[in-house]
């Protein structure tokens, strides 16, 4: 068996600007995600790991890269087919504003339908991400696998090998910096953890961020499981 171990990025430092973040570059791991990102590599410290894989965006790269100094002998190497769902037009925009238009209700209730305007689908999203596991799993046999990637992704890639529809996908958690485990060979595939998150630290409370400063937040989890309106999460 192959197996994964899926670990999304720690917390960034615009989450209270209400923006999506996206593919935007310069998206930095806060105070308190730099924190998680040290617990995930303490975390695994003595798990024995074979190859280390990130989405190529920079908060996902700086949480790998907090793994790596346990793990000398890994190379990180970058994923696009890994990486943030691709918001297209949406991308940088205010949630609050979002969230008055009628795709937003396509998002909220039938996710398998949405194609951001000038992004992708939900569908594409979870097709390249699992495709991408799929090819890792055959050069990678019976070895063990960090993949540092994002909310919607790894809610995405559980939902399809638990056979859960795309519609509800969003009922799954994926905390920021959290630990999902996934065994696979051609023949099984199993959840063996999901969302786990018990070494994290607490958050200590920061200073307010400007919410006129520029769109760094990392917010799907806002677009496909809160409720209507919606204050984005981690």
């Amino acid at each position: 068996m192959t197996e994964f171990l899926l670990i999304r990025h720690g917390a960034n430092d615009y989450t209270r600007t209400h923006r999506l973040a996206g593919w935007l570059a310069d998206v930095h791991l806060n105070t308190h995600g730099r924190a998680q990102a040290e617990a995930v590599g303490l975390r695994l410290a003595h798990t024995t790991i074979d190859a280390i894989y990130a989405s190529p965006l920079d908060r996902t790269v700086e949480t790998a890269q907090a793994i790596l100094p346990h793990h000398p002998h890994l190379t990180l190497k970058l994923l696009d087919t890994i990486g943030e769902v691709r918001f297209g037009a949406w991308q940088g925009q205010e949630l609050g504003k979002l969230a008055q238009r009628n795709l937003w209700r396509t998002v909220q209730m039938a996710p398998s339908r949405m194609r951001f305007p000038d992004g992708e689908t939900f569908r594409a999203a979870q097709m390249r991400a699992v495709d991408a596991l799929e090819l890792l799993c055959e050069q990678h046999p019976r070895q063990t696998l960090a993949v540092v990637s994002h909310s919607d992704l790894i809610k995405l890639i559980v939902a399809h090998y638990l056979g859960v529809h795309l519609d509800l996908f969003q009922r799954i958690e994926v905390s920021t910096a959290s630990l999902t485990i996934l065994s696979m060979n051609s023949r099984y595939a199993a959840i063996k953890q999901l969302n786990e998150t018990s070494y994290l630290p607490a958050e200590k409370p920061e200073k307010p961020v400007d919410a006129t400063a520029a769109p760094d937040a990392d917010t799907p989890d806002a677009l496909t499981s809160a409720p209507l309106p919606t204050t984005p999460q981690d």
